[in-house]
């Protein structure tokens, strides 16, 4: 009978296991992902900064009565174009009318009396110094006169530019004066339309510092866009004409203005829109927001050595809704990974797709 060298035995089971073991583990190791990459080159892009505003015709002037009276008549509809000087409002001046007759009359006798008089001073009869008095009592008649007449003119109430009648709240017969809570009318020129709006103090060094990078003095401000009401592009562009350089305390902010032509008169005062102010960044680097990382607040991308990833991090200057326009942190041609970053460590191997 045979004896079995049991501890012989065991030994080689245990190789046999061990070797098996790790061919299994070198079967079972996974391949490197296949994760998309980008090669970098700079460009030039346009980002677009929003604010809302409030839109004014070039004038919107308030029509004001200057003396008291009844409407008489309107000789305007709501809404219609009118030029400068065009009748308006006739009020009714039949008191000022008698009043005039009654300075009329006032001038007349005075009149007489230093016709009278003048003779008598002549001939040594009168001093001089009635003759006088009675030249500054016709001076006084005379103006008293010129002032009624003045008033029947403001009577007929003409608009001062052209442009558009608004609403008229005062029908004929309404008794009007100077001292009422609102205008007879207003009348809009809306040849060009104003555009108001506001920025931080940032966004406004932001904006002179691209205005400086762009012409080289600063002086030229860029043109903007006007998003209407209903969502479409305006189809005229716009400019800033005014810059309020005085901070707001309270909100931090500054106003703007930006005048646009109105030629076909599609924008009206009163209308609110959205204004698109321009950026234009050169020979930057743009990479979408997804293939970057957050780490401890900086943003890093992933450059590819080879077939090996490395962390970066870069400079961000702007941003669009998906993209991020970055302008150090790396150099023409690079390699970045734009896919799957969120699991990727230092030194880890990958396959490449472009």
């Amino acid at each position: 009978m045979k004896t079995i060298n049991i501890p012989f035995v065991l030994a080689g089971i245990f190789l046999l296991v061990s070797c098996g073991g790790k061919n299994q583990q070198q079967q079972a190791a996974p391949p490197p992902p296949a994760l998309k990459t980008t090669a970098l080159t700079r460009q030039d892009i346009t980002v677009y900064n929003t604010y809302s505003t409030s839109m004014e015709g070039i004038q919107n002037v308030q029509i004001w009565p200057k003396v008291s009276g009844f409407v008489q008549n309107i000789y305007v509809e709501e809404g219609q174009k009118v030029k400068k000087g065009q009748l308006l409002f006739k009020l009714e001046t039949q008191t000022l009318s008698q009043d005039a007759n009654a300075a009329k009359a006032s001038v007349n006798v005075a009149q007489v009396e230093v016709d009278k008089l003048v003779p008598l001073v002549e001939k040594g009869i009168i001093s001089n110094v009635q003759l006088e008095t009675a030249k500054a009592q016709l001076e006084q008649a005379k103006s008293n006169y010129n002032s009624i007449t003045a008033n029947i003119g403001y009577s007929n109430i003409v608009s001062p530019v052209n442009g558009y009648i608004g609403v008229i709240p005062y029908k004929v017969g309404a008794l009007v004066s100077s001292t009422m809570t609102q205008p007879l009318t207003v009348v809009s020129d809306i040849s060009g339309i104003r555009a108001y709006f506001s920025m931080n103090e940032k966004e406004l060094l932001q904006m002179k510092a691209q205005m400086a990078a762009n012409t080289g003095d600063g002086a030229t401000a860029p043109e903007v866009e006007l998003v209407m009401i209903n969502g479409k592009t305006y189809p005229h562009k716009g400019k800033i004409a005014m810059i309020n350089n005085i901070i707001n305390p309270s909100t931090g902010s500054v106003s703007l203005r930006a005048d646009f032509d109105n030629p076909d008169l599609l924008l009206s005062s009163g209308s609110t829109g959205t204004i698109k102010v321009p950026s234009t960044y050169k020979n930057v680097w743009v990479i979408p927001q997804f293939a970057t990382v957050d780490l401890q607040g900086t943003k890093m991308v992933y450059v590819l050595n080879g077939e090996t990833v490395s962390s970066k991090p870069i400079t961000i200057v702007a941003q669009t809704d998906t993209e991020f326009i970055v302008s150090e942190g790396l150099d023409e041609g690079t390699t970045i990974v734009t896919e799957g970053v969120s699991k990727l460590r230092d030194g880890q191997t990958i396959n490449p797709i472009k």
